[in-house]
């Protein structure tokens, strides 16, 4: 007789992890470990069909003339709570998109989206820390100057 093995508090079953797309602070290293979130991997990935705005800080929106770049990690529910819910974030909610990483694999992913865009001038801190970040993980050119045109 066969019994399936039942997890025990000594054998905990391990979080699921799940795909996500990053497009704005949590790129960063150095955020991502203020929460004590540090991804196995991290891929470059391409949103496409959607628009970033600094305003003052990254969020995304609908086009169908844009595409959005960022990072993919794979994080448990866990690791989100705590990077959503930190000081300062606000509020953004999950949704399923599907990125194209730099392989050509296409990936669904969340991709945490704030209801409303802030309407407001760029943090010119925060656009440098972006733009530093967009120059570390290669992306595009035309990107990048995309990034820095929310300077002006």
């Amino acid at each position: 007789m066969h019994t399936a093995a039942t997890p025990t508090s000594a054998t905990p079953a391990a979080a699921p992890h799940v795909a996500v797309f990053f497009y704005g602070s949590f790129m960063r290293r150095e955020v991502m470990a203020k929460a004590e979130f540090e991804p196995e991997t991290i891929e470059v990935a391409r949103l496409g069909g959607f628009d970033i705005h600094i305003d003052p800080h990254a969020n995304i929106s609908r086009s169908g003339q844009h595409a959005v770049y960022g990072i993919l990690v794979r994080a448990t529910h866990a690791d989100l709570q705590r990077l959503y819910t930190m000081d300062g974030v606000g509020v953004f909610l999950p949704q399923a998109v599907l990125v194209e990483t730099e392989g050509g694999k296409l990936q669904p992913a969340l991709c945490y989206i704030p209801p409303a865009r802030g309407h407001q001038p760029a943090d010119l801190g925060y656009l440098a820390h972006l733009v530093s970040a967009a120059r570390g993980y290669g992306f595009p050119a035309w990107y990048v100057e995309r990034l820095e045109s929310f300077a002006h």
